[in-house]
């Protein structure tokens, strides 16, 4: 069911969406050259420019991630009359973003970063800009350009700040209250220690610093120590969820009512994380905006990030790349199961590691297989280009479980687990548990699911990393076993 909400997502719903972005716009330029050299005149690196480059930076950044991924864009926000907001407009036109909301202040400095790299290495920056807040007649064209983009219709909202002053707590309320009027979901991606200009946004997006930052304190980049902060912020807050992007950990996303989805970030080689939360926030709304449950848009959303992380500078996401991850991560396997040993299938993750691909691991009973196991087993395999799984076989389960268990044979769990398209090997282990077998396979993460601590988890020491994973809530086999034996005793069975 998720694989075919995933495919209508990517080739059919993304063409359709309109979105508004709203926030403080930027243009982002780079200078590339080489240096080897000082100069002579100051004890300074020489850069030999070989190319200049611009690129939408900011709010205009969101909206350009929107706009790659084939959204209909509709931006808004505050320029000047100045040389590189001509620039802006013509980056603007050429991905086809909207750019009629935006307010033009005479004499006003279009918000501009110039980064110096030299040998892919960035240098300096240079920040051009009037951080001056919006006036009332500013904010006032604003919200009218905006009743008329809503009236015409609307899908979904970002407010998109840092604190440059379009996002006023007048004009954060004026639009918010638009987009719940509305019924348009609407996330914003916030700045500074008081984020009561927020309230009422669906989905507030800090990241781990912003996130301690609102708090007053560091914020340990941790699950428990970051759940606790963000229900600590709930309290003080009116926001239906706060979603935590967590760099090289993935991305947390707390309800209001205490509810917790996890999903860590998908494995790659990290060059430039420069507007990756930009892609998060545009991802991760549009997917919500095409009704996708919130799992899988942190699946899409961590999926994007992946992708752009390995760019250098600003980069947008773009709707073909997403297309060529999701092909690549979901090949048909129509092979019949055949059970390898623990030695056949370490050979096979060696073979996988020589290429370069991560591997990852993960284990369990699975028994009676329900939509609860193939969430996990879709998310665990994200982090990688291969999951194998390793199986509880029926001797190690009546131990685990009880003498009633497994209601499944070990075979036929291995042989429904093989089928699953994100599962590459099942291989099937006799003790309580996974920890002799990981000493011969050696992948290179190892997933558990529940609420356990990294440092607990067993044969950890076989592997790079652990990730944690929780489990989805109302699934599990012991319920389903309970709701048959109630209907039977019934008479209804």
């Amino acid at each position: 069911m998720t694989e075919g909400y995933i495919d209508n997502f990517l080739n059919d719903a993304l063409p359709k969406l309109r979105i508004a972005v709203v926030g403080d716009i930027m243009v982002d330029r780079y200078v590339f050259g080489s240096v080897d050299r000082i100069s002579p005149e100051a004890p300074v690196p020489v850069n030999k420019v070989n190319r200049i480059s611009s690129v939408l930076g900011g709010a205009a950044n969101v909206a350009a991630n929107l706009a790659n991924l084939d959204c209909r864009v509709y931006l808004a926000g505050l320029v000047g009359d100045d040389e590189n907001a001509a620039l802006l407009r013509g980056l603007l036109d050429d991905v086809g973003i909207d750019g009629t909301g935006m307010v033009v202040r005479k004499g006003h400095v279009t918000t501009t970063k110039v980064r110096v790299l030299g040998s892919r290495q960035q240098m300096v920056r240079l920040d051009f800009e009037d951080a001056v807040p919006f006036e009332r007649e500013e904010e006032d064209a604003l919200a009218a350009w905006l009743d008329q983009r809503i009236a015409q219709g609307l899908d979904g909202m970002i407010l998109s700040d840092y604190k440059k002053g379009v996002l006023t707590d007048r004009m954060s309320q004026l639009v918010i209250e638009r987009a719940r009027r509305a019924g348009i979901p609407i996330l914003v991606d916030p700045k500074g220690s008081d984020w009561h200009k927020y309230n009422g946004a669906d989905f507030v997006t800090p990241n781990i610093k912003e996130l301690g930052d609102c708090c007053g304190e560091k914020i340990p980049n941790e699950g428990q120590a970051v759940v606790d902060a963000a229900r600590r912020l709930h309290e003080q807050y009116d926001f239906a969820h706060i979603m935590v992007t967590r760099s090289e950990k993935g991305i947390t996303v707390i309800r209001k009512d205490g509810k917790v989805w996890n999903n860590p970030a998908t494995a790659q080689e990290v060059f430039d994380v420069s507007g990756a939360g930009d892609t998060v926030a545009a991802a991760f709304l549009a997917a919500v905006a095409s009704h996708l449950s919130i799992r899988t848009s942190l699946q899409v959303a961590n999926a994007a990030a992946g992708i752009v992380v390995t760019k250098v500078g600003t980069y947008p996401i773009h709707r073909s790349e997403l297309l060529k991850l999701w092909q690549e991560w979901h090949p048909n396997r129509w092979a019949p199961y055949k059970a390898l040993s623990w030695e056949e299938t370490a050979e096979k993750i060696r073979q996988w590691q020589k290429q370069g691909e991560t591997v990852v691991f993960t284990n369990g009973c699975f028994d009676i297989l329900h939509r609860g196991h193939v969430l996990y087993l879709q998310q665990a395999a994200m982090l990688g280009q291969h999951l194998v799984v390793g199986l509880n076989s029926d001797a190690s389960v009546r131990r685990l479980k009880g003498e009633t268990r497994p209601l499944v044979h070990e075979e036929d769990r291995a042989v429904l687990l093989s089928a699953l398209g994100c599962v590459d090997e099942v291989v099937m282990f006799t003790e309580d548990t996974p920890a002799e077998l990981l000493s011969v396979l050696r992948p290179d993460i190892l997933v558990k699911g529940g609420d356990y601590k990294a440092e607990e988890v067993v044969g950890r020491e076989y592997v790079k990393r652990v990730e944690i994973i929780s489990f989805e809530e109302g699934y599990s086999t012991t319920g389903l076993v309970q709701k048959i034996a109630s209907l039977a005793k019934e008479g209804k069975l």
